[in-house]
């Protein structure tokens, strides 16, 4: 790193350092202790899913199916605050501050949600809850990008994303014991799962006090004399493990020292410098929000309704639908690095939603028995849910990294306001009708907008796979320092 104190400029190679490292442990901590929140809030949300008919039926709140479908609103609408708020302080303080941050404020809604008394506290506590876990989005989306090597980043970024879904397992194993009444008394039962599940936070917060701040970070920040020693504490510990480190692929880059990105340099940058690319992440930012949160939220009150499954054995149609989520990304991700993220995100979106089309309209006509309806959502999730992954790891690559927290906050506070707050309610109020064609309608809905998204990735679709984050897109510091 070579200073040039007249000029507050300076050169530093911590990308190509970070970019060439091989496999290590130290990756597998920083997927460990950053991916688990997405364990988490699969467990949470999955809960509520399969608790939704219990919940419907609980004594002491007893909500109709729209307070049901307002509550998944409701957290939502809190994903939306905590991810604009979050995010804005992501890039000003770090990406590790705020790791400790969303998550208490995760841990404490979670654990509140389950002595809520009545529709009102349920709905502040979700939303509360919410609110932590779109901090985290914002701030564990941009640090794993910026500390995973580039030749790897999309398969381990969609692989982080997908592992909400291996909480979904968790969450709906969990709801077999909590509804089964030769168990558990169903009314303690649903509280006692937010409650286990909000204190199993401890565990990760214990497990990211071993994690550094993100050196990327700290040398766009006017620190990189910390962002070097970090570095070289990682550079050290990974050649312990795996023998002397191969040679860097490119060059040091030149770089001004300054803050955070001002709110009208974010604008400039995503509305007139990188417009096509930000059309791009809200549209498959919207459109996946839509029809995931659409489906999920509501899956147990269709099998309820139209199926008569009992509400303690909807973990049963859970647990595949949670496992073929798992599985896409997990399968598909590789093909993120290697065929590239155009064709990759174009073909997952486009089959999801074909798919998404078909199912709706035998539904309609019911044709599928509840097994198969969990089958085709299966099928159809296996594509969506690598889709889905992919939207983050497009939004994060597409902007500079002075503002990565900001844009991934933004977009998925945008994308979730217009599609995941309003498809929950709308799939609510269509299921309290109790007509199937009612529903089909939704489902055409959520069809098309995936169609919508897989048109606009093949139109304005950039190849990012391999590439690091600062020749994907520039730093602002970077540019500058070359005027």
């Amino acid at each position: 790193m070579r200073d040039t104190p007249e000029s507050g400029q300076f050169s530093t190679d911590v990308p190509a350092r970070l970019d060439r490292l091989p496999w290590s442990g130290f990756h597998w901590r920083v997927v460990i202790a950053l991916g688990i929140t997405w364990i988490l809030d699969g467990l949470e949300v999955t809960l509520v899913g399969s608790l939704a008919a219990a919940i419907h039926q609980s004594p002491s709140l007893a909500l109709t199916e729209t307070q049901i479908g307002l509550t998944a609103s409701a957290y939502l609408i809190g994903a939306v605050v905590g991810a604009l708020g979050f995010g804005w302080l992501a890039d000003r303080i770090g990406r590790r501050r705020l790791f400790f941050i969303t998550l208490i404020v995760y841990m404490l809604a979670s654990i509140a949600t389950g002595f809520a008394w009545n529709f009102w506290t349920f709905a502040l506590c979700r939303m509360l809850t919410g609110a932590g876990i779109g901090g985290e989005y914002a701030a564990v989306n941009s640090a794993i990008q910026e500390l995973i090597p580039a030749r790897l980043r999309g398969r381990v970024d969609l692989f982080v994303n997908g592992t909400f879904w291996g909480g979904a397992a968790i969450g709906a194993v969990t709801a077999l014991v909590v509804l089964d009444p030769a168990i558990i008394d169903p009314e303690i039962g649903w509280r006692a799962a937010f409650i286990v599940g909000g204190a199993l936070s401890l565990i990760v917060l214990l497990l990211r006090r071993h994690l550094p701040e993100s050196p990327r970070w700290l040398m766009l920040h006017g620190r990189p004399e910390e962002g070097e020693k970090i570095v070289a504490d990682i550079e050290r510990d990974v050649a312990a493990e795996t023998g002397p480190l191969p040679p860097t692929t490119y060059g040091p880059i030149r770089l001004n020292r300054r803050g955070a990105a001002s709110l009208s340099e974010i604008w400039r940058t995503m509305f007139d410098t990188h417009r096509d690319r930000a059309i791009l992440g809200l549209t498959l930012m919207s459109c996946q929000a839509f029809c995931y949160n659409a489906v999920f939220f509501t899956y147990a009150l269709v099998l309820t309704k139209f199926y008569a499954i009992p509400a303690h054995e909807i973990g049963w149609f859970m647990l595949p639908f949670a496992l073929g989520n798992l599985a896409g990304p997990l399968l598909l991700g590789r093909f993120f690095d290697t065929i590239g993220r155009k064709v990759m995100i174009t073909a997952t979106y486009g089959l999801a939603g074909l798919l998404m089309a078909a199912t709706g309209f035998a539904f309609a006509q019911g044709w599928l028995s509840a097994w198969e309806q969990t089958a085709a959502w299966t099928l159809i999730f296996f594509f969506a849910s690598a889709a889905a992954s992919a939207a983050y790891l497009t939004v994060g690559e597409s902007f500079p990294l002075e503002m990565r927290a900001m844009a991934i906050a933004l977009f998925y506070a945008i994308g979730t306001a217009v599609g995941g707050v309003v498809g929950p309610t709308l799939f609510g109020w269509l299921i309290s009708s109790g007509e199937r064609g009612d529903i089909f309608w939704g489902y055409l809905i959520a069809a098309a907008l995936m169609l919508v998204a897989a048109g606009t990735e093949w139109r304005l679709g950039f190849a990012a796979e391999g590439r690091s984050l600062e020749d994907v897109s520039a730093p602002l510091s970077a540019t500058a320092a070359n005027r």
